[in-house]
């Protein structure tokens, strides 16, 4: 029986908010539990329902929301260590801030997706962005930084290179106004690096 996921994911990327869909005749009763049975441990099925003929996890999706957790402090902490991303250098706030709000709305994102790449449309359409702060518990330094991002669709590695080039934005190795010019079609090598892939989280698909 195929299986359709809504999203697709690097290596290393969480997913809290897969949606996957398959055809079933009949349906077995406590579907869930009987999954998680034959699962390895990393992989749990928090619900099961029906869904109207024809649908398709990946296709109906009107929107996905990522997010992506960063752990500014000056020493790493080991609970978030392979879930967010180490920051230990200086971060301006405001100008995380500047790009965030830049992305809101239609734009080419070419530069935020590798060269080589199978895409045929490079144009997607941003419905939120934001970062937000969550102090970190005591005794544990520093507070994790999670930009939140929900957009029609996204490229391969589309959130980890605007959160590598967000990054030198906020560290002051270039300005606000060279990140909002290459949401223009601008080529990839004017984007920052690819931030490492275990701060994204796949956090919600909209229908």
């Amino acid at each position: 029986m195929p299986l359709t996921v809504a999203g697709r994911t690097d290596a290393g990327v969480h997913a809290m908010g897969q949606v996957a869909s398959v055809e079933l005749d009949p349906v077995p009763e406590a579907l869930p539990p009987r999954l998680n049975d034959l699962l390895p441990d990393e992989i749990v099925v928090w619900s099961a329902e029906a869904a109207p003929d024809g649908f398709d996890a990946r296709r109906d999706a009107r929107s996905r929301v990522y997010r992506y957790r960063v752990h500014t402090a000056p020493m790493p902490s080991p609970f978030e260590r392979g879930r967010a991303l180490f920051w230990p250098h200086r971060l301006d706030r405001d100008a995380l801030d500047a790009c965030a709000a830049a992305l809101a709305g239609s734009h080419d994102f070419t530069a935020f997706t590798p060269t080589e790449t199978s895409h045929q449309r490079f144009e997607r359409d941003v419905l939120r962005a934001e970062w937000i702060a969550e102090p970190l518990e005591p005794p544990h330094p520093g507070e994790l930084l999670e930009l939140w991002i929900e957009a029609d669709s996204f490229m391969r590695h589309m959130v980890r290179i605007l959160v590598g080039t967000m990054l030198e934005v906020g560290g002051g190795r270039r300005p606000i106004e060279d990140f909002t010019r290459l949401l223009d079609g601008a080529s990839r090598r004017g984007a920052g690096p690819t931030a490492q892939a275990h701060g994204l989280y796949l956090a919600a698909v909209r229908y």
